[in-house]
C-alpha cells in the first residue's frame, strides 16, 4: 500500500512538473526596413490571446507559453502586419522581424465603424488611418485642424480650437458658425463624446488631442449610417493608447510663438505599464498656455486634460477602467473686416494675420436675468473666454464564449459644463447710426455724447448727434476722435451650458461558416440646461480694441449714464434664452458579413433608431421697474434687463426611422481590393431647433428628420513602394427644413411661414497615394474633387411683417453649395533615415461660395507646412514644425456685410454689382506659428 501511494505522489509529482514547468518563453525583436527598432508593435498568439508590446529597442518578450503551434500577428501603425504560424516547442523560441511600410495603414486593423475588426484593406466602407507618425507632424490647433489631413472632409478652425466646422461629402446644409459638427460624430474609444449638440455647445469643446492618443480612424459615409448615433455624415474615432506588459512612456515640451510673436508651450506626456496579475495600465495628459495666435491682451488658452485606463486581461476577454478629467480655458475668433468683392483685403487698419478684434481684458459682473431683483449676477471675465469641464468615466468588457460567441459592453458617464463669456459680432457702427445711442437702452440719448477710455478715464471724444435725427451728420465738439468715426458692434455674450449624460453600446457577434452576425443596442440618456444672455458693450473700433464709458451730458440736465463704468451697457436686453432638454436615444440594430465565395464579401446591415426630445423654453421680457434695476433713471444701462416671466413653453417630440447600409468588397489578392457601398441614413434635429427658433413663442410643431443617401466606389492598392485609394462618391441630403415667423408687436399675433424643404446633391473623387521611390523618401497625397450642388433650394421672404401680401419666395435651386470647394488637396514630401527627418506639405483649398445665392466667392489659397526632426539618442529627440510659413492671408468663412444684424445670403450678385466698396466680413485661416518640441521615450 505505502509502495502504491509513493507512485502515486511520483505520478503527481511528475504531472505538477510537466504543467509547471514544460513552458516557455517567445521573444524576438522587430525593426523596419532601415534596421532600426520598432517601438509599440503589438505582438499577438491565438488561439490564447497571449501578448507583447515592443520595448524601446524593438524588442518583446511572451512568457509562459505552453509547446503548440500558434498564429503570430504582429502589428505596428505604419507597417504592413506580420503573420506566421510558428511552432514552439519546449525550448525558447526567438524570431527577428522586418515590418514593411504601410503609409496609407491599408494593412492595419480598423474597429471603427465595423462590427468586427478587420484590416482597412478589406473593408468594404472609405477609411483613412492617422497614425502616430501623422500626429506629431500636426502644430497643436485642436482637433479640426488635425482632420484637415482627411481626404473628403471640410474643416474650418480658423476660430481656433472650438467653434470649428467639419463634415464631408458636401453634406453641409445644417452646419452653422456656432453649430459645426451637425452631421458627423466625434468619437473617443468608439464612443460619442458628447450626445447632444446646439448652439455653441458642439463635441469639439470637450476634444483635446496629445500623447494619451494612438491613432485616429476616419470612416466617411459608409457604415457611419448604421454605428455612429444621429452622425451619419462621417465618424472620426480618436483611439488611446493601451496596455503594455513593458513598464514605458513618453514625455514632450515644447514651446513656440504664433502671429505677431506670441509665445505658446506645451506640456505632454504619457506613461503605461503592468501593474501585476494580467492588470495593466496607462495615463497621461497635458498643459497648455497660449497666448493666441492673434493679438490680444489676455491669455488666449490655458488648461489641459487627464486621461487613464486600467485593463485587467483574462482568458479570452477583458475589462478596461477608463475615465477623463478636461479642465481648459480657451477661446474663438471673431472676423475680420475686408473690402475689395475681387480680391479682399484686410480694411480700416485691421490685419488678416494678427486682428483679432475681440472685447478686450474685462472682468465684471452683469445682472443675471433669471434672478433679476433676487440680486442674483453672472461674472464676466473675457480672459476666461470658453471655461470647459469634462468629468467622464466608463468601463469597456470584451469576452469570447465557446462557439465563436463575442460580446462587448462599453459605457460611460459624463458631467460637462461650458461657460462662455466672450464677445459677439464685431461690426462697425457708425456714429450717424441712431443704434450707437440706442443700443444703451435710454429713450432719448439726443444731445451731447461723451465717449471716455473705461480704464483711464479720459476724455476720447465728445459728439453731437442731434442731427441723425433729421438724417444729418453728427458733429466732434472736440478736439478728440474715435477711430473710424464708430463703435464696433460687440456683444458681451454669456452662455452657460450643463450636461449629465450617459452613453453606451452592447454588441453580441457569432461566427458561422461563412457569415459574421452582430447584433446589439446603442444609446444614450442626456439632461441638459443651457442659459444665454446677452448685453452691448461701448468699444472702440480699431484692431486692438479699448472699452468706453459714455454718458449724456447736456447742458442744464442731469448727467444720464449710456453705460457703466466699465463700457458695459443695456444689460441683458439684446439676447435672452433660458431652456432645458431630457434626451433619450436608443438604437437596435443587426449586421451580416458574408462571405459569398472566396475573396468577396457581402455587409449589409440595419438600424432602427428612436429619440426623444423633451423640455422648455422660459418666456420672457424687459424688467417692468421704473429707473431700472437700481431704480435711478439716470442709468440708463440697467433699464430693460430681460427676465423670466415665469411662463415657459414645453415640447415633446418623438422620431424614428429605419437606416440600412450594404456593400461588397472583392480582394482580388493580397494587395488590391475593390468595394462599392450604398446607405440611406436619416438625421434627427439637435437642440438648436427648439432653443433658437421659437423664442418667446409656441414650439407647435416638429422638427424634419433629414434624409441622407450615399453611393461609393473605390479602389485599394498596396504595394512594397506604392499604395493607393480612390473613391467616387454621390451623395444626396433631403427634407432639410426651414422655420421662420414673424411677430406682430401690436395685436401679439405670430405668422409661421411655409417651411420650405431643401435639398442639395455632391459628386466627385477622394483619392489617397504613397509613393517610396528609394528607402528613406516618401511622398504623400490626398485630394477631393467634387461638385456640391443646390438641386432645390428656396427661403420664404416674409419681408418683415405678418402680413402675407407682400411676401415672396426667393429660389436658389441650381446653385453651388456654399464651402465646398471643388477641390482640396494636401502634398506631402518626406524625408526620414531614423536619426534626421524632414517634411515639407503644400495643403490647396479651392475658391468656394460664400453663401447659397452665390454672390461672393471666397478665393482659393494656399498653406505651406514645414518639418526638421533630429534624433539625439534612442531616447531623445528634437523637433521643429512651422506651420503657414508665408503667412498665407486665406479666407475660411464669411460673415456678410460689415453691419450689425447682417445675413450672409443678402449678399447676392446684385448686391455685390450695386455696393462695390461695401466693407464686408470675413475670417481668415491663421497665421504663422513655429514651435520647437524636445520627446523622450524609456
Amino acid at each position: 500500500m505505502q509502495v502504491k501511494l509513493m507512485k502515486i505522489q511520483m505520478i503527481f509529482a511528475l504531472f505538477v512538473y510537466h504543467v509547471t514547468f514544460a513552458q516557455t518563453t517567445f521573444e524576438g525583436e522587430v525593426k523596419d526596413e532601415e534596421g532600426e527598432p520598432l517601438v509599440g508593435a503589438h505582438v499577438t498568439l491565438q488561439p490564447n490571446n497571449q501578448f507583447s508590446i515592443t520595448d524601446i529597442n524593438g524588442v518583446f518578450k511572451v512568457p509562459n507559453i505552453t509547446p503548440g503551434t500558434y498564429l503570430v500577428s504582429i502589428t505596428h501603425l505604419g507597417s504592413k502586419t506580420y503573420t506566421d504560424s510558428l511552432e514552439i516547442k519546449n525550448d525558447p523560441l526567438s524570431i527577428s522581424v522586418i515590418m514593411e511600410d504601410d503609409l496609407l495603414s491599408l494593412q492595419s486593423v480598423v474597429v471603427t465603424g465595423s462590427f468586427e475588426p478587420r484590416t482597412q484593406l478589406e473593408s468594404n466602407t472609405a477609411i483613412t488611418i492617422l497614425n502616430s507618425r501623422a500626429l506629431v507632424k500636426t502644430f497643436p490647433r485642436g482637433t479640426a485642424d488635425l482632420l484637415q489631413n482627411i481626404p473628403g472632409t471640410f474643416t474650418d478652425p480658423s476660430a481656433g480650437e472650438v467653434f470649428t466646422r467639419v463634415y464631408t461629402r458636401g453634406i453641409s446644409a445644417s452646419v452653422e458658425d456656432d453649430l459645426g459638427w451637425y452631421y458627423v460624430s466625434l468619437q473617443e474609444d468608439g464612443l460619442p463624446v458628447s450626445l447632444v449638440q446646439h448652439s455653441f455647445y458642439s463635441p469639439d469643446i470637450f476634444h483635446r488631442t496629445d500623447l494619451t492618443t494612438r491613432k485616429v480612424e476616419a470612416i466617411r459615409g459608409g457604415n457611419a449610417a448604421i454605428t455612429a448615433l444621429n452622425g451619419p455624415g462621417a465618424i472620426f474615432n480618436f483611439i488611446s493608447r493601451g496596455p503594455n506588459n513593458n513598464f514605458n512612456g513618453e514625455f514632450s515640451i515644447l514651446g513656440g510663438i504664433q502671429g505677431d510673436g506670441n509665445e505658446i508651450s506645451k506640456l505632454d506626456g504619457t506613461i503605461g505599464g503592468p501593474l501585476g496579475n494580467d492588470w495593466y495600465f496607462n495615463i497621461g495628459g497635458h498643459y497648455r498656455w497660449d497666448e493666441g495666435a492673434r493679438n490680444v491682451n489676455f491669455t488666449f488658452s490655458k488648461g489641459g486634460q487627464l486621461k487613464f485606463n486600467i485593463i485587467k486581461d483574462h482568458d479570452k476577454g477583458y475589462i478596461k477602467f477608463y475615465g477623463k478629467l478636461l479642465d481648459d480655458f480657451t477661446n474663438r475668433y471673431n472676423g475680420v473686416a475686408a473690402v475689395n468683392w475681387d480680391n479682399p483685403s484686410a480694411a480700416f487698419g485691421q490685419n488678416f494675420n494678427t486682428t483679432a478684434l475681440l472685447l478686450p481684458k474685462l472682468n465684471t459682473t452683469i445682472p443675471d436675468g433669471r434672478n433679476t431683483l433676487g440680486g442674483a449676477s453672472n461674472s464676466f471675465n473675457t480672459s476666461e473666454g470658453l471655461h470647459a469641464q469634462d468629468l467622464a468615466f466608463g468601463i469597456d468588457v470584451f469576452q469570447e464564449f465557446e462557439k465563436e460567441w463575442k460580446l462587448r459592453l462599453n459605457i460611460k458617464y459624463s458631467d460637462k459644463s461650458a461657460e462662455w463669456e466672450t464677445s459677439q459680432g464685431n461690426s462697425l457702427i457708425s456714429l450717424n447710426n441712431p443704434v450707437a445711442y440706442f443700443a444703451s437702452g435710454a429713450e432719448l440719448p439726443i444731445g451731447q455724447v461723451v465717449f471716455r477710455d473705461a480704464n483711464s478715464k479720459e476724455e476720447v471724444a465728445r459728439v453731437n448727434n442731434s442731427g441723425i435725427v433729421m438724417g444729418s451728420s453728427f458733429e466732434y465738439l472736440s478736439d478728440g476722435r474715435l477711430p473710424n468715426d464708430g463703435i464696433m458692434g460687440a456683444l458681451p455674450w454669456y452662455k452657460q451650458n450643463e450636461t449629465q449624460e450617459w452613453i453606451g453600446q452592447f454588441s453580441v457577434s457569432k461566427e458561422l461558416e461563412r457569415h459574421d452576425l452582430s447584433f446589439g443596442i446603442s444609446g444614450g440618456f442626456s439632461d441638459t440646461s443651457t442659459f444665454t444672455q446677452a448685453s452691448f458693450a461701448y468699444v472702440t473700433y480699431e484692431p486692438n480694441p479699448r472699452m468706453l464709458e459714455v454718458t449724456l451730458e447736456n447742458p442744464g440736465q442731469p448727467v444720464i449714464d449710456l453705460s457703466d463704468s466699465n463700457g458695459i451697457s443695456n444689460y441683458g436686453r439684446l439676447f435672452y434664452g433660458n431652456s432645458r432638454a431630457n434626451v433619450e436615444q436608443l438604437a437596435t440594430y443587426i449586421n451580416d458579413r458574408w462571405n459569398i465565395i472566396d475573396r468577396v464579401h457581402l455587409d449589409i446591415g440595419f438600424r432602427y433608431e428612436n429619440i426623444k426630445h423633451q423640455g422648455s423654453n422660459d418666456r420672457f421680457a424687459p424688467l417692468d421697474q421704473s429707473g431700472g434695476l437700481d431704480g435711478n433713471v439716470n442709468t440708463a444701462y440697467d433699464n430693460e434687463i430681460q427676465s423670466s416671466t415665469g411662463m415657459v413653453d414645453n415640447f415633446n417630440f418623438n422620431y424614428d426611422y429605419l437606416s440600412y447600409s450594404f456593400g461588397i468588397n472583392y480582394k482580388f489578392f493580397d494587395e488590391a481590393a475593390v468595394f462599392t457601398r450604398f446607405s440611406s441614413a436619416n438625421k434627427a434635429p439637435e437642440l438648436n431647433y427648439y432653443f433658437n427658433n421659437f423664442s418667446n413663442v409656441p414650439i407647435n410643431q416638429e422638427g424634419q428628420v433629414q434624409k441622407i443617401q450615399q453611393a461609393e466606389l473605390g479602389f485599394k492598392w498596396n504595394k512594397k513602394r506604392f499604395s493607393s485609394t480612390v473613391t467616387a462618391f454621390w451623395s444626396q441630403l433631403k427634407n432639410v427644413g426651414f422655420i421662420d415667423f414673424e411677430f406682430d408687436p401690436d395685436d401679439g399675433s405670430i405668422f409661421y411661414a411655409p417651411v420650405q424643404f431643401n435639398n442639395s446633391r455632391t459628386i466627385g473623387v477622394e483619392l489617397e497615394a504613397a509613393y517610396t521611390p528609394i528607402t528613406n523618401l516618401s511622398f504623400l497625397a490626398n485630394a477631393t474633387i467634387q461638385h456640391a450642388k443646390a438641386t432645390k433650394w428656396t427661403v420664404y421672404d416674409a419681408a418683415d411683417t405678418v402680413d402675407m401680401s407682400d411676401d415672396s419666395i426667393v429660389d436658389f435651386t441650381g446653385n453651388s453649395l456654399p464651402y465646398n470647394p471643388n477641390l482640396m488637396l494636401n502634398s506631402t514630401v518626406e524625408y526620414d533615415n531614423n536619426k534626421f527627418s524632414a517634411f515639407l506639405k503644400w495643403q490647396f483649398m479651392g475658391e468656394r461660395e460664400a453663401n447659397v445665392a452665390n454672390g461672393f466667392q471666397l478665393p482659393a489659397y494656399s498653406i505651406f507646412n514645414l518639418g526638421l526632426g533630429y534624433k539625439i539618442s534612442q531616447k531623445l529627440s528634437a523637433n521643429l514644425l512651422v506651420t503657414n510659413i508665408f503667412n498665407s492671408a486665406g479666407l475660411s468663412n464669411f460673415l456678410g456685410v460689415n453691419s450689425i444684424g447682417a445675413n450672409v445670403n443678402d449678399v447676392t450678385t446684385q448686391f455685390v454689382t450695386q455696393n462695390p466698396d461695401t466693407s464686408f466680413v470675413v475670417v481668415p485661416v491663421l497665421p504663422r506659428g513655429t514651435i520647437l518640441k524636445l520627446n523622450y521615450r524609456f
